[in-house]
Parts: structure tokens; sequence; C-alpha cells
């Protein structure tokens, strides 16, 4: 058999295996994405905004007080920790971020944090939420300084939760698998071997994000954890993680000029970022910022804290909206 003969045997049967094994993860991310849509449906309502399909919940009435969640998260981390004991008196609308969840980018969209700042303006718009306090949890709390320094006028304040807030001088070693610049690349990932790779690290990628608490028990489903087992999700954060470098830089030197009320809260035990840095190194930054440590406390306040992390919330909302106490029937 000649030299030519051989290598063609040898590259067809290389394809081959290529083909078995990527059609392998192509049928197990089809099976896991479609068993966490049945365990954790959308659950919210649909609005288009400049081409991007949100999912979003909208629940009780009074001054609104929008969030805004963090990294590969969605809209139930905040809904089932916090709106049922938050109280009334208060409009609460939490939304799955573009790319993130049940919500659709745009085409063409980077997901930058400059772009999200303004889609949450837009998203403001649509929906009529007039001037909310915006509470930002991780990268939410970036995307909450960017409306702060580039659209100020759109929001009454800003209360971050374990934020995001300067920028790495390298990717962490437990976001680089996410950090995957050309963009057909992810998209290839995201839809095969993400998702597979996703659910087995799961329980360590949790007991990370979560530590030193234990993670939720039913964190899965009624926090959602499910939800971000979808090829277009994983593809979502990916794109997130390669944003920030864009413009965080820029935003980050604009911190200064904020002018209205700003709290931040973290656990002095947040693994994923350090508090000194993104907490009080940025409460020192913002005029009249004012930080609150939770000692022991990992990156997720609004579960391991939730009683403090709603009382931090309705202080600064009593301060931007005036005392909802005050205006409400007694029987409320």
């Amino acid at each position: 058999m000649s030299f030519a003969a051989v290598f063609s045997s040898l590259f067809t049967a290389i394809v081959l295996v290529v083909i078995l094994i990527g059609g392998y993860f192509l049928f197990a991310t089809r099976r896991i994405a479609s068993e966490a849509e049945r365990l954790v449906p959308a659950s919210g309502k649909f609005v288009t905004v400049d081409g991007n399909r949100i999912h979003y919940v909208d629940e009780g009435e009074g001054p609104p007080i929008l969030f805004l969640h963090g990294l590969g998260a969605q809209l139930h981390h905040f809904r089932y920790p916090l709106f049922e004991s938050f109280g009334a008196g208060y409009r609460l609308i939490a939304l799955d971020r573009p790319g993130s969840g049940y919500s659709i980018r745009a085409r063409g969209s980077t997901g930058g944090l400059s772009e999200q700042a303004r889609f949450i303006r837009r998203f403001c718009e649509e929906t009529g939420i007039e001037k909310p306090l915006v509470v930002g949890h991780s990268l939410g709390g970036a995307i909450a300084l960017a409306l702060a320094v580039e659209h100020p006028e759109a929001i009454s304040g800003v209360v971050l939760l374990s934020p995001l807030s300067h920028m790495f001088e390298e990717v962490p070693p437990e976001f680089k698998p996410l950090y995957i610049k050309n963009g057909a690349k992810r998209w290839l990932v995201s839809h095969t071997v993400a998702v597979p790779a996703s659910l087995k690290n799961a329980e360590k990628t949790l007991n990370f994000v979560f530590g030193p608490q234990a993670i939720p028990k039913d964190y899965a489903i009624k926090g959602g954890g499910y939800a971000g087992l979808r090829p277009s999700h994983i593809f979502g954060t990916a794109s997130d993680v390669v944003a920030v470098e864009h413009d965080l830089g820029r935003i980050e030197a604009r911190y200064g000029e904020i002018d209205m009320p700003v709290g931040i809260m973290f656990g002095g035990s947040d693994r994923v970022l350090d508090h000194r840095v993104h907490g009080k190194m940025l409460a020192e930054t913002i005029p009249n910022a004012e930080f609150e440590l939770l000692e022991g406390v990992g990156h997720m306040p609004q579960y391991a804290e939730k009683t403090r992390v709603i009382a931090f919330i309705r202080r600064f909302a009593d301060r931007v909206f005036g005392k909802i106490s005050e205006k409400l029937p007694e029987n409320s």
C-alpha cells in the first residue's frame, strides 16, 4: 500500500473518530439541556428591547428596585432568596441579563459593560421602570457601576453585593475555561463539551462560589442552578468574561464622579473577589459610599445573610425614595 493510501486511511479514521466524539457531546449537551429546561422552565414575562428578548419577573407595587445578577447566574439568584421575604412597599424586578438564563442577546452584541448598561436603561424605558434603585451582584455590580457613571439620570442609587469593580492583572484560573476570545470557538465549546463538563464539575464550582457556606440544598431548582446547563447560557457567560476587559478599566477611572447613594456589602471570606480591592478600595473611591463587611461570609451574601441583605437594600431604598414604612397602611 502506498504512503498516500495509508495517509488517506489514517486521515479518514481520525475524521470518523472526531465526528463520533463530537456527536456524543452534541447528544449529551442536548439531553442535559432538555432536562434542565424541564426542571427550571422560564417562569416570568418576556419583552424585546433593541433586539434582545428578555425574560424577567416583576412583583409588588411601589418604588422600583431592579436586580442585576452576576456572571453565569440568572434572575433566581435574587428572586428565590430575597423576593418572598422582602416585605411590602416596593416593586421588585429581576431579569435574566442578555445571553443569560432565558434571555437572548441581540445579534452583534458583545456583552460589554457599557453595552449592558445602555440596555438596562432601555429596558427600564420599555417596561415603565422610572429611576430604580439598582442592586447588582458580582458582575451585575460592575454593570450597576457603569450605569451610575454613564447613565446617572436613569437611576436613583446603587447597592452592590460582592461587586466586580476593578480589572484583574490576569484572568483568574477559575475563569480561564470561559475566556475564549474567538467567537466561533466559543460557540463550538458551548454546544459540545462545556455543558457535560459543567455538570461534572458543578459541585466543585458551586463550593468555590458559595464557600465557606454550604451550597443550599434547593439551589439546583429553586435557585435556578439547572438553568445554567444550557449552551446558550454558557455561550453568554463566556462572552461576558471576554467582554469585561474592553471597558471596565475606563469605567473604573470614573468612579469618583458618582454622585448618588451607593451601598457596598461584601463577605469577608469571599473566594471569588477580594473584598479589600473590590469592596473597601471601591468605597474609598466613591464619594459618600457606605461599606459593610460580613465576617465569615462568602460570595453569595443574599443566601448566607438574607435578613441583613434585605435590611441593607431597604435602608438605601428608604434613602432614595423616602421611608416606605411610613407610607404603608397599618395592615400591610
